[in-house]
C-alpha cells in the first residue's frame, strides 16, 4: 500500500508502507537456557533487532497454545518459542511437549488462514547467544516479508 507523505508545503512523496513496517514479536523463553542465552546476547553486545519482547517462562512445557494465539490476536505480528536443546530440559521432557503442541499450532494458524510462518520455535542453550540472536535477526525478516499480523489488533 502506498501513501502519500508531505515533507514540504506542496510537495508529496509517496511512501511505501511495507518498507516502514517495523514487526512486532513476542519471544517466551525457557528460564534455564534461552532466557540465559538471550542475557548473554544482551552482555555480550550481539546485534539484534530491537523488535522483541521476551517473556521468560520456567519451561516452554509450561507454554499454552493459547498464550500464542492471544499474543497473535493482542498485536504480536510473530511468536518466537525459544527452550532448551531437546535432551537438556531441566523438567526432563518438557520441550518435547512443544514440539508436539507446535505442530498442532502451525496446523490450526494454516486451518485459520494465518500464516505458519508467524510462529518459530527453537533451541538455544545458555551457551548459545549468537543462536538466539541469530534467530531474532531471522525471525524479524521473516515477519517483515509477511506484513503486518491481518488479524491482531493495533494498540
Amino acid at each position: 500500500m502506498i501513501t502519500p507523505k508531505t515533507t514540504a508545503p506542496g510537495k508529496a512523496v509517496r511512501k511505501d508502507k511495507k518498507s516502514t513496517f517495523e514487526p512486532r514479536i513476542m519471544a517466551f523463553c525457557c528460564n534455564w537456557c534461552s532466557y540465559a542465552g538471550a542475557d548473554l546476547a544482551g552482555t555480550s553486545r550481539m546485534q539484534m533487532p530491537p523488535n522483541v519482547r521476551i517473556i521468560r517462562v520456567n519451561c516452554t512445557g509450561r507454554i499454552d497454545i493459547s498464550f500464542i494465539l492471544d499474543a497473535l490476536y493482542q498485536g504480536a505480528d510473530g511468536v518466537l518459542v525459544s527452550g532448551c536443546h531437546p535432551g537438556d530440559c531441566h523438567y526432563t521432557s518438557g520441550n518435547l511437549k512443544m514440539k508436539s503442541r507446535f505442530a498442532l499450532l502451525k496446523r490450526l494458524l494454516e486451518e485459520a488462514g494465518l500464516e505458519p510462518e508467524r510462529v518459530h520455535l527453537q533451541w538455544a542453550s545458555a551457551a548459545e547467544g549468537e543462536v538466539f540472536a541469530e534467530g531474532i535477526t531471522n525471525m524479524v525478516e521473516r515477519i517483515k516479508k509477511l506484513g503486518p499480523n491481518p488479524v491482531g489488533r493495533r494498540i
